[in-house]
C-alpha cells in the first residue's frame, strides 16, 4: 500500500519541483501542456467506451423486430445514470456549459473535483446505450474540471486557473473531432466572455496536445471526419443563403422545442418516473426512426455519402420508404424528431450536450433541402456539399459560436474548399436566430442563474460580484418614536451621514439625512418635542437580494444616491454603498485583463 502511494505520488512530486525551478510563464505554460493532453485522454477514453458499447449493442438487426430489444437500451443506460448520480454522488451534479461559465462568474473558476471524473461515467452509460445526445459537452464539463483542479491544486491565481479551465475544455473539442481551431474557437466563443490576448498561447497548446492525442490513439472511423467530392460553385450562392434563412429557423425550433421539453420533464417530481416516461417514449420514436439511438454520427455519414436508404431498414415504416417522397418525408422527420429525442434523453435524467444533436439536425436538413433542390429541376448542386454547410449552420445557430461552427466543418472535411459557403450559411443562420432570441441556450440558462444579461462584458463583469460581500452593516439604527435629543447623541457618535430608521420588528420605516436635519439638531426647544417620524423621509428606491448590480447601479443614478438601504423580506439588513461597487469592479476589472 504504501508502494502504492509513493507512486501515486511521483507526477505531483515532479509537477511540484518543476514549479519550483520554471519561472511562472514556464510553469504555466506547462500546465496548458498537461491540461491539454489530460484532457485529450479522457476525451479519447470516452469516445473508446462509448464506440466499444456501440459495437457490442448496435449490430442491427435486418429487420424492425430485431432492433426492439436494442430500442429498450437507452432506458437502460438513463436508470443508471441516474442511479449513479444520486447514489455515487450523492445527487450533486451539474452539466452544460453554462454551469462552466457560472463556475467563471460566481467561484472563482473552481469546479468541484468529482467532475473530472462523472461526467465520463455519466455520458458513457447515457449515449453508450443509445441515449440520443452528443459526447462534446461532457467532454468539455470534464476537461474544464481537469484544468480548474489543476489550477487550484498548484494555487494559480484566478486568471491562470480560469484559462487552464478554458484549456480544458478547448482540448476536449479539439479532440473529440481532431480540430484544434474549432476547440480554441469553441473556448473564446461559448465560455470567456472577456478573453484577452495571453489567453490565446496555452489554449492554442491545450488544443494542439488533445489533437494530438486524439490523432494518435483513436482510429479511423471513431473521430467523425468526410472527404469532399465536388469544389465550390459560386453559381449555388442563392441557394446557400436560402439554407442559411432555414438553418437560423431551424436552430430556433431547436432550442425553444429543446427547452420546452427538458421544462417540462422537470416538473415531474419522482426521478424514476422521469426515466420510465423517457425510456418507453424513446422506445417508441427509436422503433419508428432507428437512426435516433445514440449519437447519430453513422447515419450522418450515410447521407453524407448519399446512401439515404442505410438509414431505413429496420424501421418499422421500411415498406412505405422505398420511393422519394416517402424517404424525403422520413429524412425531414428525423431532422425535426432528433430534437426532441434529444431533450427527452436529458429530461430523463440522462448526461449529454447538444453538439452532437446540432450536428445531425444540420446534416439532415442539408440533405433534404439539396435533394428537393435537385428532385424539381430548380438546379443540380452538391448534395454532400449541402449537407456538410447546414451542419455548421444549426452549429451556429444553436450556440451562437459561427467561428466554432465554421472552422470545425472546415477541419473534419480536411481543407477550406467550403470556407465560403460555410461563412454565408452560419452567418445568416446566427443572425437569423439572434434576431429572435438575443441569447443562446446555454447563454439564457446562465442570464437565470446570475440574474444579469450576459450579452454585454459590463454587465457581466458586475455578475461576477456578490451582493452579500458588499452590504455594510455599521450604520446606526433609530426607531420612529425616538426624541431629536435621542437622534443628536447617535449623529455624535458616528461616523455616517445616513441613518436608517427601523421598528422593533427590524422593518424599514425611513431614513434620516444629515443634510435635512442639520438646521434642526441646534434647536434644544425641539429636544423633547420632535421624534424622528417627524424629520424622515421615505427612501427613493431600496436593494433586494434579487436585484442585480447593474440595476442596483441604476437605482443609484435615477435615486441620485451614494447609499441605498438594502431589504429583504421586509427586513433590514444593511446599505450598499456606489463607491463600494465601484471600487470592486475595477478590481474584477484588472483580474480579468
Amino acid at each position: 500500500m504504501k508502494v502504492l502511494h509513493t507512486i501515486h505520488n511521483i507526477p505531483r512530486r515532479t509537477i511540484l519541483y518543476l514549479h519550483d525551478k520554471l519561472s511562472a510563464r514556464q510553469f504555466f505554460i506547462l500546465a496548458s501542456i498537461i491540461v491539454g493532453i489530460s484532457s485529450g485522454l479522457a476525451a479519447v477514453l470516452l469516445k473508446y467506451f462509448v464506440h466499444t458499447i456501440d459495437l457490442l449493442v448496435t449490430k442491427y438487426p435486418s429487420r424492425w423486430e430485431g432492433f426492439l430489444f436494442i430500442a429498450l437500451l437507452p432506458l437502460i443506460g438513463i436508470a443508471l445514470t441516474v442511479f449513479f448520480i444520486r447514489f455515487f454522488l450523492k445527487g450533486e451534479f451539474k452539466k452544460g456549459s453554462a454551469e462552466i461559465s457560472y463556475a467563471i462568474a460566481k467561484k472563482s473558476s473552481i469546479i468541484p473535483s468529482s467532475q473530472m471524473y462523472s461526467h465520463l461515467v455519466t455520458s458513457a452509460l447515457t449515449v453508450g446505450f443509445g441515449g440520443s445526445v452528443g459526447l462534446e459537452s461532457p467532454m468539455v464539463s470534464t476537461g474544464s474540471a481537469l484544468g480548474s483542479n489543476f489550477g487550484r491544486i498548484y494555487k494559480l491565481s484566478y486568471k491562470e486557473r480560469t484559462i487552464l479551465l478554458a484549456c480544458g475544455a478547448s482540448a476536449g473539442i479539439a479532440a473529440a473531432f481532431n480540430s484544434p481551431i474549432a476547440g480554441v474557437l469553441f473556448a473564446i466563443e461559448v465560455l470567456l466572455a472577456d478573453v484577452t490576448a495571453a489567453a490565446f498561447i496555452p489554449l492554442i497548446i491545450s488544443a494542439a496536445c488533445g489533437a494530438l492525442v486524439s490523432k494518435i490513439i483513436l482510429k479511423e472511423g471513431v473521430v467523425l471526419s468526410f472527404t469532399l467530392q465536388e469544389p465550390f460553385n459560386y453559381h449555388n450562392v442563392p441557394y446557400y443563403i436560402v439554407l442559411g434563412i432555414l438553418a437560423g429557423l431551424l436552430s430556433l425550433y431547436y432550442a425553444q422545442t429543446y427547452t420546452w421539453i427538458e421544462t417540462r420533464f422537470k416538473r415531474i417530481a419522482n426521478a424514476w418516473t422521469r426515466v420510465l416516461i423517457g425510456g418507453v417514449v424513446l422506445l417508441i420514436m427509436m422503433v419508428v426512426f432507428p437512426p435516433l439511438f445514440g449519437e447519430g454520427y453513422e447515419s450522418i455519414k450515410s447521407i453524407s455519402h448519399l446512401q439515404p436508404t442505410a438509414l431505413t431498414t429496420t424501421s418499422i415504416l421500411s415498406p412505405l420508404l422505398q420511393n422519394n417522397a416517402g424517404l424525403l418525408l422520413f429524412l425531414g422527420a428525423l431532422m425535426l424528431l432528433k430534437v426532441i429525442a434529444a431533450a427527452v434523453t436529458i429530461g430523463a435524467g440522462g448526461n449529454g450536450g447538444s453538439f452532437g444533436p446540432s450536428l445531425f439536425t444540420g446534416a439532415y436538413l442539408g440533405f433534404v433541402f439539396a435533394r428537393l433542390v435537385n428532385l424539381t429541376g430548380l438546379a443540380t448542386i452538391p448534395e454532400t456539399n449541402f449537407t456538410l454547410v447546414a451542419m455548421a449552420g444549426i452549429l451556429s445557430g444553436v450556440f451562437y459560436a459561427p467561428l466554432t461552427a465554421i472552422f470545425l466543418i472546415a477541419e473534419i472535411t480536411g481543407g477550406y474548399e467550403l470556407m465560403i459557403p460555410l461563412m454565408i450559411v452560419s452567418a445568416i443562420s446566427v443572425t437569423v436566430a439572434h434576431y429572435v432570441e438575443p441569447l443562446s441556450m446555454e447563454a439564457k440558462k446562465l442570464s437565470k442563474r446570475l440574474n444579469v444579461m450576459v450579452d454585454d462584458r459590463d454587465k457581466y463583469l458586475l455578475s461576477k460580484l456578490e451582493l452579500s460581500e458588499l452590504i455594510e452593516t455599521n450604520f446606526s439604527a433609530v426607531k420612529p418614536d425616538d426624541t431629536l435629543e435621542g437622534l443628536v447623541k447617535i449623529i455624535s457618535t458616528s461616523k455616517r451621514n445616513t441613518f436608517p430608521v427601523v421598528t422593533d420588528n427590524k422593518q424599514l420605516v425611513g431614513l434620516i439625512h444629515l443634510d435635512n436635519v442639520r438646521n434642526v439638531i441646534f434647536h434644544h426647544e425641539l429636544y423633547t418635542t420632535t421624534r424622528v417620524k417627524d424629520l424622515m423621509t421615505e427612501p427613493k428606491f431600496v436593494i433586494t437580494s434579487k436585484d442585480n448590480l447593474h440595476d442596483i447601479l441604476r437605482k443609484f443614478d435615477e435615486g441620485n444616491q451614494w447609499n441605498l438601504p438594502v431589504v429583504d423580506q421586509k427586513q433590514y439588513i444593511g446599505f450598499v454603498s456606489k463607491s463600494s461597487i465601484l471600487t470592486k469592479y475595477r478590481t474584477e476589472l484588472l483580474r480579468s485583463v
